[in-house]
């Protein structure tokens, strides 16, 4: 790591959250927020609208498997870097037509360059302290908890105002301020992944199989949490504006869902901390279940707040993976016994 990297660790680590912001709480979860006008705009169905969150996955899970086959031969901080400004360029051009076929090639685009620096991040935020579990996973709660939620906060609380002032015929616009702001946010990005000299993994190791019949149950959870976790976020503000919810209660529901995710991880810590089974993952699991229920069985006020507050406990499962993979522990210890 070079020194301006040791010497201003948390700067580097902005750069880092910035990235994920981007990459994530605006890649993934503004078109959730802009559903509503462009179905409106556009007279799309659901199932086209779901559609484009379908092309935006498939994007996701091609980039995930790109970055697994080119880390080692690319630094990661390359690859974070490139995904960064390829991803705010893309959001930028998501606003220039509306035909379905182009927001499909955006929203594939978009998952597949994100997916890039957004699978890198993680390893980054680790690898600026090196030797000190506690900080590491500290990084990854900061990256992932504060750089998501901060995408949440600054959408949410934008979006919907400026549609309810200009019409769902400024939905355009909204892709383009979103892509303004993260190509803002793109010199602190790309300063942070410069100060990274993070080795490609060529060579560390042999490669070993893996223990798929052993991750299966993980799969299994995770499919269900990436089911909930999607149909959420992409309909919440349909559902909420089917419900004639205003535009400021919709922005205040963001806020929260945003706000709740940046600091979920922390809550979370002690459970994780302590127990070294499936029992953390299966809360989160039944945490995201009722948050996705609620909005369906009681759609009005105040139960909303409650659903994105409860909700937000998917950011821990990304921490709880992250810091699986990047920290150490002693056999027996829990993936998350850093977070003490």
């Amino acid at each position: 790591m070079k020194t301006a990297a040791r010497a201003r660790p948390w700067l580097v680590l902005a750069g880092l959250a910035l990235g994920v912001c981007v990459t994530h709480g605006f890649a993934r979860l503004a078109y959730g927020l802009l559903l509503p006008a462009m179905k409106s705009e556009m007279g799309w169905t659901y199932a086209q609208a779901g559609w484009l969150n379908t092309a935006n996955a498939l994007g996701y899970l091609g980039g995930a498997v790109l970055t697994m086959l080119i880390i080692r031969r690319v630094s990661p901080a390359r690859i974070f870097a490139f995904g960064m400004a390829t991803t705010a360029v893309a959001l930028l051009a998501t606003g220039l037509d509306a035909g379905l076929a182009w927001q499909t090639f955006w929203r594939f685009a978009v998952g597949l360059l994100g997916a890039l620096s957004f699978s890198t991040a993680g390893a980054l935020a680790a690898g600026l302290f090196p030797g000190d579990a506690r900080r590491s996973a500290l990084a990854i709660a900061i990256v992932f908890g504060a750089g998501g939620g901060l995408g949440v906060v600054l959408t949410g609380g934008s979006l919907p105002l400026m549609l309810d002032t200009w019409g769902p015929a400024s939905w355009p616009v909204g892709w383009m301020a979103i892509g303004a702001v993260s190509l803002c946010a793109l010199p602190l990005g790309l300063w942070a992944a410069s100060r990274l000299h993070a080795p490609v993994q060529a060579g560390l190791t042999e490669p070993t199989p893996l223990p798929v019949r052993r991750m299966l149950p993980v799969m299994a959870g995770y499919a269900c949490f990436g089911l909930g976790y999607f149909v959420y976020l992409t309909f919440l503000s349909a559902w909420m504006s089917e419900q004639r919810a205003s535009a400021g209660f919709i922005a205040f529901v963001w806020v929260v869902l945003g706000a709740s995710i940046c600091v979920s991880p922390f809550v979370w810590r002690r459970v994780m901390a302590r127990h070294a089974s499936g029992l953390p993952m299966a809360l989160i699991m039944t945490c995201i279940a009722i948050g996705t229920a609620l909005p369906v069985v009681l759609p009005k006020g105040p139960v909303l707040l409650v659903s994105a507050v409860v909700f937000s406990s998917w950011s821990p499962a990304r921490v709880l993976t992250s810091c699986g993979r990047t920290c150490r522990h002693k056999p027996g210890e829990a993936p998350s016994a850093c977070l003490r």
